[in-house]
């Protein structure tokens, strides 16, 4: 009965980040609408939208090799797994013994090299153009997103993301390196996602995009899986930040069921105050040019490296 229950638990948090991811889109857009006084569309909007790119047919170029037609597929998969490893309302689950704080970063890289790769496949000068900046955003958000993991680490004694949290919860202090990491995590994470003031979602400007330069020759059921580990990749972060800097409400693994569904309320609340912030700061952000993206991510390894730096210095005292 208790590995029908752990397995039950693992599946539930699998399909909770698959059906959220979306609607967090949906949610961050409506707010943005209204900060702009604005309708918006509806929260489910993006899950409509995929419903329909899945109806709709799939159109591949001439010359698409095997990688471009599979790529969206791995992308989404690798994605699917590293959101479904961090913890999001309990802890100790069936697979978090491989929730590991470096596996996650691998997987994201992973997914990021294939999706580069996809971009290049086909031959046109967008995905060209994309493959090549997601490639120089990459080599600098990986360092600071492993400098940050050293933080926690240190700090926590494991890179395991459940004893992390457990950790948090259980032993938490006012620490600079601790907010030094979360500041260098949040800019990592809309750095990674695409969003202001790296890249602008929701927008096609050719000398600008970075994203959506990789996937604009994608259509159909392929650029619904693309969307869809898009979401789940904003989602992930958000689950990152949740567990690690503000891990009240998670459930133990051994818990009720009434505790994990407290733990699923909180987590869909901090998903809804997550919405608002990233809605408030895009709207009241302009976005900055492509060439000073370096800086602004060269800001997060500085932290993530500082933060390290102190964690060892007050180990010393």
């Amino acid at each position: 009965m208790t590995f029908l229950l752990d397995l039950f638990a693992q599946a539930m948090q699998m399909i909770l980040v698959l059906a959220l991811s979306p609607v967090l889109i949906g949610f961050t857009r409506k707010v943005k609408a209204r900060l702009l006084r604005r309708q918006g569309a509806p929260v489910m909007q993006p899950w409509y939208d995929l419903i329909r790119l899945l109806r709709k047919e799939t159109v591949l170029a001439e010359d698409a090799s095997w990688l471009y037609r599979s790529a969206p597929y791995i992308i989404f998969a690798t994605t699917w797994v590293a959101a479904s490893l961090a913890p999001t309302f309990a802890t100790g689950l069936m697979f978090s013994w491989i929730a590991d704080l470096i596996a996650l970063t691998a997987l994201l890289g992973s997914a990021r090299f294939v999706l580069a790769l996809a971009g290049m496949d086909v031959g046109t000068s967008f995905g060209g153009i994309g493959s090549s900046r997601e490639t120089m955003f990459g080599s600098l958000a990986e360092p600071a997103t492993i400098m940050i993991v050293f933080v926690v680490s240190l700090i926590a004694g494991s890179t395991q993301l459940s004893e992390v949290a457990a950790y948090m919860a259980s032993d938490f202090e006012l620490r600079v390196s601790v907010g030094f990491a979360l500041v260098g995590l949040v800019i990592v994470a809309i750095a990674e996602n695409g969003r202001i003031p790296v890249d602008n979602p929701s927008t096609h400007l050719e000398l600008t995009m970075v994203h959506e330069a990789m996937i604009l020759e994608y259509s159909g059921r392929h650029l619904a899986v693309i969307e869809l580990a898009s979401a789940l990749k904003l989602l992930l972060y958000v689950s990152l930040i949740a567990c690690v800097f503000f891990p009240f409400g998670l459930a133990p693994h051994n818990g009720s069921l009434s505790g994990m569904g407290y733990g699923v309320v909180l987590y869909v609340a901090k998903l809804a105050v997550a919405g608002f912030l990233l809605a408030v700061f895009e709207v009241s952000t302009a976005k900055m040019r492509v060439f000073r993206v370096s800086d602004y991510l060269g800001v997060a390894l500085m932290l993530g490296l500082l933060g390290t730096l102190l964690v060892f210095v007050t180990r010393s005292l």
